[in-house]
C-alpha cells in the first residue's frame, strides 16, 4: 500500500455497531419464520386460496397442464425453492454475524472487509426478494405479474382465520427480507464511505510512508559500508565506542581470588564456580556440609621461626632467584612474626602454580567422585 491507501478506520463507528446489534434480531426471525414455513407449511394453502379469488393460479392449473400434454413449471414463488432459500441464507447470515461481532470486538473487522462482506450477502437476499415478489403466469385467464396476493393484499379478506394466521406469517417474512436487505445495503454505503481517505488520514499515511523510507535508507547505508569480504569499514571513533560497548558486558559469576576464610589457610577458600558447578556440587553433596579435613601430608611441617621480611615471590624460585636452602613462606602463613602462630597461620613451602597438579583430595581412586583442590607437595 505504498501509493494505494486503505483506511482501516470507520467514519462512523457507533452507526456500525448499532447496525451489528440491529441485525441480530432480524437474522432470528428470518431463521424461525422460514424454519416454521419449511417445507411446505402453507405455501400451496396460499397458492390455493389465491386461485380461488382470482389472484393467480392454483396447483389444479399444474395437473391440467400436464393432462393436455402441456406442461409448465411452477411459479418460483410457490415452488419449494423459495422457502428453502431463505432458510439456508438466514443459516449463512447468522454465521457470518458471528464472525462480524468477533472481528469487531478485536478491532479487525476493517471496512475493505465489510466491503467484501457485504456485497454477495446483499445480493443474496436481493434475489430473495425477486423470488417472493416473481410473477405467476402460468393461467392465461388469472395472471400475475406482481407480488403475491398476500403482500399486496389485506389478510382480512379471507374468511379461515388459519388462512389468515398463515397470510400474517408470509406477509412478515417479507417484512424481514426486506430490513435484511436495507441493513447490507447501509452497512455497505457506510464502508464505501469510510473507504474514501480524509485529508487527516492520507497526511498521517505520507509521514508513515516518510519513516519508513527513512528507515530503509538508513539500513541500506549501513550495509553498503560493508566490504565483500564481510569485514567493516568503521571509523577509529566507531571501533572505539564497539570495543567500549563490548566491556560493558557483565562478566562471568565467581569468586576472582581464593581468599582464606576462618584464619585456617585454605580451609575455607571458595573457588571460582558457574550455575552449573554449583549445581553439580549440591547434588554430589559438595556443599551445605561441613568440609571434610584436608589430609595431613598436604601441609608442611612447621618450620623455624624466621625474620619478618618480604617473602620472595614463585617466579624468583623458579629462575634460581633465592638462595640455597632459604625457605619460601606461602601467602597462607604471612609474615607478622610471632603473631601468626598465635592466629593459627601455618606456614608452608611456597609452590608454582606451573608445578601444581591436579590430585584427589579424598581417597575414591579412579571412580571419578570426590575430586577437590589438589596441592603439590
Amino acid at each position: 500500500m505504498g501509493r494505494f491507501f486503505i483506511p482501516r478506520e470507520w467514519r462512523f463507528a457507533r452507526y456500525v455497531w448499532f447496525l451489528i446489534l440491529f441485525e441480530f434480531p432480524f437474522t432470528v426471525a428470518n431463521l424461525a419464520l422460514f424454519g416454521i414455513a419449511s417445507p411446505n407449511l402453507y405455501r400451496t394453502i396460499l397458492w390455493n386460496e389465491g386461485g380461488k379469488m382470482g389472484f393467480n393460479s392454483d396447483s389444479s392449473t399444474i395437473i391440467y397442464a400436464y393432462a393436455n400434454y402441456r406442461p409448465v413449471k411452477i411459479p418460483l414463488v410457490w415452488s419449494g425453492f423459495n422457502t428453502q432459500y431463505h432458510l439456508v441464507i438466514g443459516v449463512v447470515c447468522m454465521f457470518f454475524w458471528l464472525i462480524k461481532v468477533t472481528m469487531w470486538l478485536l478491532h479487525v473487522f476493517l471496512p475493505i472487509f465489510s466491503v467484501l462482506l457485504h456485497i454477495p450477502l446483499l445480493a443474496i437476499w436481493a434475489y430473495g426478494i425477486y423470488i417472493q415478489t416473481s410473477p405467476d403466469t402460468i393461467d392465461p385467464k388469472r395472471t400475475n405479474n406482481g407480488a403475491p396476493w398476500y403482500i399486496t393484499k389485506n389478510c382480512n379478506i379471507v374468511d379461515d382465520s388459519t388462512i389468515r394466521g398463515y397470510c400474517m406469517q408470509a406477509k412478515s417474512s417479507f417484512a424481514v427480507s426486506c430490513i435484511m436487505v436495507s441493513i447490507y445495503a447501509l452497512f455497505l454505503l457506510l464502508s464505501l464511505y469510510s473507504l474514501y481517505p480524509t485529508a487527516t488520514a492520507l497526511s498521517a499515511h505520507r509521514t508513515r510512508q516518510a519513516e519508513k523510507r527513512a528507515e530503509q535508507e538508513k539500513w541500506a547505508s549501513y550495509s553498503a559500508s560493508n566490504t565483500p569480504d564481510g569485514t567493516n569499514e568503521m571509523t577509529a571513533e566507531q571501533q572505539w565506542q564497539h570495543m567500549w560497548e563490548l566491556q560493558q558486558l557483565p562478566r562471568t559469576p565467581g569468586t576472582a581470588t581464593f581468599a582464606p576464610a576462618g584464619g585456617m589457610g585454605m580451609g575455607g577458600g571458595k573457588t571460582p564456580m558457574t550455575p552449573r558447578t554449583r549445581a553439580f556440587g549440591d547434588l554430589e553433596g559438595g556443599y551445605g556440609h561441613a568440609p571434610a579435613p584436608a589430609p595431613a601430608h598436604l601441609y608442611a611441617a612447621p618450620q623455624q621461626e624466621v625474620s619478618p621480611a618480604p617473602h620472595p615471590s614463585w617466579v624468583a624460585h623458579a629462575h634460581g632467584g633465592m638462595a640455597q636452602g632459604a625457605v619460601a613462606q606461602t601467602w597462607y602463613g604471612g609474615n607478622a612474626g610471632g603473631a601468626r602462630e598465635e592466629a593459627g597461620y601455618v606456614p608452608a613451602q611456597q609452590v608454582s602454580p606451573v608445578a601444581e597438579r591436579e590430585e584427589y583430595q579424598f581417597g575414591y581412586r579412579d571412580e571419578g567422585k570426590g575430586k577437590g583442590v589438589g596441592f603439590a607437595h
